[in-house]
């Protein structure tokens, strides 16, 4: 399985959690020995610019936030080219689901999952699409940028137990035949981060049920990284999803 991340990402480049040294270094000690490491292109501005007006790339210039974050756009494009073939992961950062057309928020600027979709239904590469957000946090920005497209649907999943939230899961993948899944994947939700609810296994169980529906719907899966604040457990759930899509 490919997971897409470049040496950049370990960067420091705002104070805010998303950002804090460590991070990333935790995600990648952790991953599994059978993943394969491919280094990600910068998103081209034509495909910036599918999600994101042009005032708002120009204040992201303006922040000196630009190439960072078109880096982070550019590996989620990679992974659901990828995830089209065979399941992907894109450990990247910024985080993007709550960057609308024209701002952003929440430690976000350029929306990686909209990008992604947008760049492969412009490429023709996919018909219909599937958003399953499983932060913590509403991806706000993703629902504001697709509302518009009625080829792709929304999902934020917030449930008060466990057994709920994957139920809530499986409903939703079964009830829906899509060309790509894509998985907004953070991990704030876990019991020894912000949201203290799910299990690492929980995140293994969920990667599992993505990839048998994508193989049900003779589609494509792929996930990139969203939220995930405590290091102690980041990079073990972070793998457990990637166990999952890998079957």
């Amino acid at each position: 399985m490919k997971v897409l991340f470049h040496e950049f990402f370990y960067a420091v480049y705002t104070a805010d959690p998303a950002s804090a040294p460590g991070r990333m270094e935790s995600v990648v000690n952790a991953l599994p020995e059978h993943v394969e490491i491919v280094e990600p292109e910068p998103a081209t501005p034509e495909q910036i610019l599918l999600a994101h007006t042009e005032s708002h790339v120009n204040d992201v210039h303006r922040q000196g936030l630009y190439d960072i974050a078109a880096l982070a756009a550019g590996g989620a494009v990679q992974a659901a080219r990828i995830g089209l073939n065979e399941p992907a992961f894109g450990a990247i950062r910024p985080p993007g689901h709550h960057a609308s057309a024209d701002s952003a928020w929440g430690f976000c600027f350029f929306n990686n999952m909209a990008i992604a979709l947008l760049a492969l239904k412009a490429e023709k590469q996919i018909e219909t699409a599937l958003v399953l957000d499983i932060d913590l946090h509403y991806g706000d920005g993703t629902d504001n940028i697709l509302q518009r497209e009625n080829w792709v649907r929304t999902f934020n999943i917030a449930k008060n137990t466990r057994d709920q939230y994957l139920y809530e899961v499986a409903r939703i993948l079964s009830e829906h035949r899509v060309d790509l899944i894509g998985i907004s994947a953070g991990f704030d939700n876990h019991m020894n981060d912000w949201g203290g609810l799910m299990a690492t296994d929980d995140y293994h169980a969920i990667g599992k049920m993505a990839v048998d529906a994508a193989k049900g719907n003779n589609g494509g899966c792929f996930a990139i990284l969203e939220g995930g604040y405590n290091h102690n457990v980041l990079g073990r759930n972070a793998a457990a999803l990637i166990n999952g899509l890998s079957g």
